[in-house]
């Protein structure tokens, strides 16, 4: 399997007032999420009045969901996921397959935070990950999602240069003010 570019983005701190929200995302996006299937990990923040998404989860350790299934819930429920990684997998890629690497977690994942990003999942196109609620990471195999995160979700910065040593938060907060973001 070749390496493939990840292009990343992260939306936090005061420009992302709902920080881990995924319906905004998923609606800004044109629902993209229904082109994939979700494995669903470390989830810490789910419906209250889901228990199928408790129950599974203890039982599983992950879920494993349409994105129409995905779809169905979030914009049913619209809840802030605190911690969770989602990622998303090309319909024709099964569960078994997938099960044979290691469960993608958010919570001490030091590879969010260096300049050369990558997917967690080797067998993932995409992955949205909650962080402790103050942020969301949006990683990417295509590129035209990648850009369509840059030019159609407000607050998000680039997240190599973000992990870069050259980043400059000032500047960045400064252009969002400028730019109403």
């Amino acid at each position: 399997m070749k390496d493939e570019r990840v292009w990343g983005v992260i939306r936090t701190g005061d420009a992302c007032r709902y920080y881990t929200f995924f319906k905004e995302i998923f609606e800004t996006m044109g629902d993209f999420q229904n082109e994939y299937n979700w494995l669903i990990t470390d989830i810490e923040g789910y419906p209250a009045n889901d228990t199928r998404y408790e129950s599974f989860y203890e039982e599983h350790s992950y879920l494993w969901l349409s994105g129409k299934e995905l779809s169905d819930n979030v914009y049913k429920h619209d809840y802030q996921w605190n911690w969770a990684v989602l990622s998303g997998f090309e319909k024709s890629v099964e569960l078994d397959e997938i099960l044979k690497e290691p469960l993608p977690y958010a919570d001490g994942y030091t590879g969010f935070w260096k300049p050369d990003l990558s997917i967690q999942h080797p067998l993932a196109k995409v992955e949205m990950v909650a962080w402790d609620s103050g942020a969301t990471l949006l990683f990417a195999k295509e590129y035209s999602l990648y850009s369509g995160f840059m030019d159609n979700i407000s607050g998000v910065v680039d997240l190599s240069e973000y992990n870069s040593d050259g980043y400059d938060e000032k500047r960045y907060y400064r252009w969002l003010e400028k730019n109403n973001h």
